[in-house]
């Protein structure tokens, strides 16, 4: 189904098919649908298509009352409002509920670079992860995006949907088994393994390659599902190596990082967290400057290596 490298338009388009054949499919959107792609589902089911307006709050509370309905609604804006700004309602009708509402936090982390601090997520996966029957998924190109939407469908319960804004490098095989909740080694290692997630998974397959050329060995594994954390993949991954190093778009508290550290708090390896520091996004240019002024690049994760390695 997917017809380019945007992740945004991916889970648009794929929400689009499901719709023809499973009619409980609703989509509800907070006056950016043109930026979230939920229009192309409003465009081919109309009747299925609620414009909530700028009330994300409202917007998630009638979600929950059409999922008791039995629909299957989506509910998009951008991942900083979804998740914030709707955070009370999510937590009260939705979570404690759980019920099966699909929240879609669009132009997530720094991706949306020309807004600044006040649209950047990052820290929507800690708000997210902490809520008890919340899946929190982070796709790393469009297609695992395809995947992804397609398993949220399928699989009951809430669920938050974590989009990047900008077009991807296709680095998952289309043609790869996928299940909610899997790992996906990327890289073969032996020295140090880089839980990754979202655009860090690409990342971090380029700084295997620079480290390859000093006789480094990185093991690089896509985190997509972020919780339910499958921790016996997550230990299993770290067999026969000497050091973790973790890395998302997203801050370093509460995050990716942080839900590795506490699963793996026995293993007494040494882990390094890349992520974004104790302070609010910026506006730039381009999104490469924002990766590079918070240190998100492939040099960053290669370093962050060369760094836990040097404590043994």
């Amino acid at each position: 189904m997917r017809t380019s490298d945007s992740l945004r338009k991916t889970y648009g388009e794929t929400l689009v098919e499901l719709g023809k054949d499973n009619k409980d499919i609703v989509m509800l959107e907070a006056d950016l649908g043109n930026s979230t792609m939920s229009s192309l589902f409003g465009n081919a089911y109309p009747e299925r298509y609620f414009q909530m307006g700028i009330a994300e709050q409202n917007m998630a509370s009638v979600a929950a009352g059409l999922a008791l309905a039995g629909k299957v609604p989506f509910i998009n804006s951008f991942a900083v409002f979804a998740t914030g700004r709707a955070y009370d309602q999510i937590r009260s009708s939705v979570a404690i509920a759980n019920l099966n509402v699909k929240i879609c936090g669009s132009s997530a982390g720094l991706s949306d670079y020309g807004d600044g601090k006040t649209h950047q997520s990052i820290d929507d996966i800690a708000l997210m992860q902490v809520l008890p029957h919340m899946t929190v998924l982070s796709p790393c190109d469009a297609v695992e995006s395809e995947m992804m939407t397609k398993a949220m469908v399928n699989e009951k319960g809430p669920m938050y949907l974590r989009i990047n804004r900008n077009d991807l490098k296709i680095v998952t095989d289309p043609q790869a088994e996928y299940h909610i909740g899997k790992m996906t080694e990327m890289v073969q290692g032996n020295d140090v393994v880089v839980f990754a997630t979202g655009i860090m998974v690409q990342q971090s397959m380029e700084a295997a390659k620079l480290l390859e050329k000093e006789n480094i060995s990185v093991r690089v594994v896509n985190v997509s599902t972020i919780k339910p954390l499958d921790v016996e993949a997550l230990q299993m991954y770290c067999e026969g190596v000497k050091a973790v190093v973790t890395a998302e778009e997203h801050s370093v508290i509460g995050g990716l990082g942080s839900a590795i550290c506490s699963a793996l708090s026995q293993k007494r390896l040494p882990i390094g967290i890349v992520g974004i520091e104790d302070t609010f996004g910026t506006s730039a240019e381009n999104y490469s400057i924002l990766l590079k002024h918070f240190g998100l690049e492939a040099e960053d994760v290669a370093k962050k290596v060369r760094s836990v390695l040097s404590v043994r």
